[in-house]
């Protein structure tokens, strides 16, 4: 689960990086699908934390 949790984490990181690059619309979707992988990625650590 840890590690679920901190690639997740990554990956959200370089798509948030990656959609501010990107112009209009795709770059909304891709942050908005970042920070969703982000979010995740923090809920897998916490109840990886918690079991």
């Amino acid at each position: 689960m840890k590690v679920i949790g901190i690639l997740l984490i990554v990956l959200g990181i370089v798509g948030i990086l990656m959609g501010f690059m990107m112009f209009g619309d795709i770059g909304v979707a891709c942050i908005v699908g970042a920070l969703a992988a982000l979010l995740s990625g923090m809920g897998f650590l916490i109840t990886s934390k918690k079991m």
